[in-house]
């Protein structure tokens, strides 16, 4: 179960990368604009102020979510939907999905049905962490890797779920996409209160440890809990009452078929 309200306790951190990803699209007016794993909405309203004349939809597996999603008021169509079931209708002009993929085994295999699916000139824009080598994640998947836990959760995390920009380049140029793609790492600096968790505790705790949390009785969330708060408060120590937590995202804008010449 998703929990809007852990995934919205870094709400601006956790926008920038979509503002930087929708930045990179040119498209002018598009039909209808689908944002794919759309969270609690936001994000989404935030597509009807750059194009006010087009359909928005939004997309997300999680009835919670969308729930608050539905609760904006924004001129948005929600609907609760797994993006592997999903298909453009032929006036999808834009496909935006943001910090979703990395959950999703088989979204190359997506991402290339997808390209040869949208009309041509439409924009496909996904961003994706790129930050699980990174030490919060190692931490993670050392702790899990203890005899308490190693058979339930291990095989729940994944070392590397999501490619670096060139696989994804590639991957969509060999669809007859042009590209631009990059990657950024973005230094958060987090409130750290002396009184209160790790702050890249309770940023993990609303997203890359939910599976966790759904796999372990309160006794045992607990225990593995305070455990990887140990290793987070090493890996990642408090400096003046905040915390510097390097965070690095891929991105690629890719146009899809007819226009692979030009340039994005």
């Amino acid at each position: 179960m998703w929990d809007p309200a852990a995934y919205l306790r870094y709400d601006d951190e956790r926008s920038r990368p979509f503002h930087d990803l929708v930045a990179r699209i040119a498209a002018d007016r598009p039909r209808t604009i689908v944002d794919l794993g759309c969270g609690p909405g936001q994000l989404t309203a935030t597509l009807v102020d750059r194009w006010p004349q087009s359909r928005v939809c939004g997309l997300d597996s999680s009835p919670e979510m969308i729930a608050r999603a539905c609760a904006l008021g924004a001129p948005v169509e929600f609907a609760v939907g797994d993006v592997r079931d999903w298909w453009p209708n032929p006036d999808v002009d834009v496909l935006v999905t943001n910090a979703v993929l990395q959950w999703v085994p088989d979204h190359r295999d997506l991402l290339r049905r997808w390209a040869h699916e949208l009309p041509a000139g439409a924009w496909l824009a996904v961003q994706v962490p790129g930050n699980f080598d990174g030490p919060s994640h190692r931490a993670l998947r050392e702790v899990a890797g203890r005899p308490p836990w190693r058979g339930e959760l291990l095989p729940l995390l994944r070392e590397a779920p999501v490619d670096d920009p060139v696989g994804y380049a590639a991957l969509l140029a060999g669809a007859g996409c042009a590209v631009d793609a990059w990657e950024t790492t973005y230094v958060h600096l987090l409130p750290a209160p002396a009184d209160a968790a790790h702050p890249v505790l309770t940023w993990m705790e609303g997203t890359a440890l939910r599976p966790v949390r759904a796999a372990l009785d309160d006794a045992g969330w607990a225990d593995f809990r305070a455990e990887l708060e140990v290793r987070l408060d090493e890996a990642y120590p408090a400096r003046g009452g905040q915390v510097y937590f390097p965070f690095r995202r891929v991105f690629v804008v890719a146009r899809t078929g007819g226009r692979a010449e030009e340039n994005l």
